[in-house]
């Protein structure tokens, strides 16, 4: 007999946490059990409205063909040997994604819907893919495609550049707002009782290095991803967004001012910290895409400054393992210091090696740098640890990440993820220890990732950033390895990291939480990890702006009153 539910569907059912199929015949938007409405369904919109449509946001509706449908004979496009084999040796790159209108980079979240390393002769279907997106490059463009959603009962996505490991950015049968050319910049002179100063206005679209080159022409620096390609408007600065500025001015979301943002009714409202106030606050680290669809934001920008940055790596080669990871504690006690001096130390961890992708000091020197790293060298020295470091004084921010923070590929692993107390690393770090060994050594290909920032070296405002950033010092990151061709081994390292690995630092952290934009998808309990006390306030504040439940992401705030299916249909749960 045939397996009812291979595994790559149990891997579905997993992430989204699907415990019930709902009844799929009502589609209307009352009653317990209303759906939103799919192509196979009758309220569908017929081709002739969706034309209508597109005349109104002036011929920028897209429908949706999988970029991956040339790597299928039966599909949308011909299937092409060479253009395939072109498109899977880019598919790690970031603008193969955020150049597409529906493609997103947390491939577990398509469902095999269009898998670009598959046979030939499998189906490419939509699938989990939004079915049409709508390029928005004016304000009239969205709160026509929200209105369009709306009457239609529609599922509304929000999506920038695809850099997502949450899914937020697609849905199957969804109608997705692309805020991706929504570029402008302007640098202004902002004043308000809480600030003066230089501030960067930015549209929904722009993406970290963008902001970055523009700040630098004007001699100033913003916060920004460590990942250039971000998208900085959207979940990072909603989420809160980490950077290696942060423990020198603090998180992206500590630097807004002001937010513009069309609300699920269609009007178009500026949150401050005296206009909507409370929406204002929502924005600021509560998570996006629910609260309304933002079209711009208005950041502090900060005065250019010299920067001391470095890398250092070292591995196992010709040593025990207990000299190796003695090191990797001894690198891991040496973190508060470093964010003490504002800096931040991007890392990974595999089995055999730690490198620091890099370390950097905005306002510092390699004197400084070289002081703080002096302990660890002498480690290395004593114990025979092959190892290479190198540090060096750039005359600007800017010239540090350029040279230090070349592009990176996307992260296709498997993600789970949590934010340490400064208090874990200064006074368990022998458990913390224990618990990486475990994780890296008997686990093939696992890696472990982190971020060390301190977000409250400086003082930061009142908003809704998850209260275990304020005692953070690192965001770990534990990462599987992804197979395009396995989603049996895929949903098993999957299971492993939130019934097993997880709990190792969550016994460690006990009430604590995790980054927002890279964590377990599974995550139990996610309300209080993800959004901490905030959570009710925030649950308030989502009903107040949009009462109708027209905004919906996987994990957002307010999303329990929906339920994905096994096919995808989004619908109501039965308690709302």
């Amino acid at each position: 007999m045939a397996n009812p539910c291979p595994a790559w569907r149990r891997l579905y059912l997993a992430v989204f946490s699907v415990t019930t199929l709902l009844a799929l015949s009502d589609t209307s938007d009352t009653g317990p059990h209303a759906c939103r409405c799919m192509p196979q369904d009758p309220c569908w919109p017929e081709d002739h409205q969706w034309a209508r449509f597109n005349k109104t946001v002036d011929g920028n509706l897209i429908a949706t063909v999988p970029i991956a449908s040339v790597c299928h004979i039966d599909s949308f496009t011909p299937y092409d040997q060479s253009q395939c084999a072109q498109l899977q040796s880019t598919w790690g790159f970031p603008e193969t994604h955020y150049e597409s209108s529906s493609s997103i980079m947390a491939p577990i979240f398509t469902n095999l819907s269009c898998n670009a390393f598959s046979s030939k002769t499998s189906p490419c279907t939509i699938g989990n893919y939004v079915q049409y997106t709508v390029n928005a490059t004016d304000v009239a463009h969205v709160r026509k495609t929200i209105n369009f959603a709306a009457r239609h009962n529609l599922r509304l996505v929000i999506r920038n550049t695809g850099h997502d490991l949450l899914g937020k950015s697609t849905g199957a049968g969804g109608l997705a707002i692309w805020m991706h050319y929504m570029k402008d910049i302007s640098i202004v002179d902002y004043d308000s009782s809480a600030y003066s100063g230089k501030a960067m206005k930015m549209g929904a679209g722009v993406q970290s290095f963008e902001a970055s080159d523009a700040a630098h022409t004007a001699g100033l620096v913003i916060v920004g991803g460590n990942c250039p390609t971000v998208g900085l408007t959207g979940g990072y600065s909603q989420g809160g967004g980490h950077g290696q500025l942060v423990s020198h001015v603090g998180l992206a979301a500590d630097q807004v001012l002001e937010w513009e943002v069309i609300l699920a009714n269609g009007k178009l409202v500026t949150a401050s910290p005296t206009n909507h106030p409370d929406l204002y606050w929502a924005l600021s680290g509560g998570g996006g895409g629910t609260y309304g669809v933002v079209v711009s934001m208005t950041s502090k920008a900060y005065p250019e400054l010299p920067t001391a940055s470095g890398n250092l790596t070292f591995s196992d080669t010709g040593i025990s393992r207990d000299t190796f990871f003695a090191a990797v504690a001894m690198f891991v006690s040496i973190l508060p210091s470093i964010g003490d001096a504002g800096g931040t130390s991007i890392w990974w961890l595999s089995n055999t090696t730690l490198s620091t992708t890099p370390t950097t000091i905005p306002g510092g020197t390699s004197t400084l740098f070289n002081s703080l790293f002096k302990p660890l060298i002498a480690f290395f020295e004593q114990n025979k640890i092959q190892y290479t470091y190198y540090v060096n004084d750039f005359p600007a921010y800017y010239d540090a990440y350029q040279t230090m923070s070349p592009p990176i590929n996307i992260t296709d692993q498997l993600p789970g993820g949590r934010l340490l107390p400064r208090s874990v690393v200064e006074q368990n770090l022998p458990d913390l220890n224990t618990i990486f060994r475990n994780i890296v050594e008997t686990n093939a290909g696992f890696l472990i990732s982190g971020v060390m920032v301190n977000s409250s070296r400086v003082s930061y405002p009142e908003n809704s950033v998850n209260p275990a950033w304020r005692v953070a010092l690192v965001n770990v990151v534990i990462g599987a390895p992804f197979d395009y061709t396995d989603w049996d081994g895929n949903f098993a390292r999957k299971q492993l990291i939130t019934d097993e690995l997880m709990p190792l630092l969550e016994e460690l952290t006990p009430g604590g939480g995790a980054y927002l934009n890279e964590p377990d998808p599974n995550q139990r309990d996610w309300q209080q990890v993800f959004y901490g006390d905030n959570y009710d306030r925030l649950l308030e504040i989502k009903r107040r702006y949009d009462p109708h439940n027209r905004l919906y992401g996987f994990k957002a705030v307010g999303s329990e009153a929906w339920t994905v299916s096994e096919n995808g249909r989004l619908c109501k749960s039965e308690s709302y």
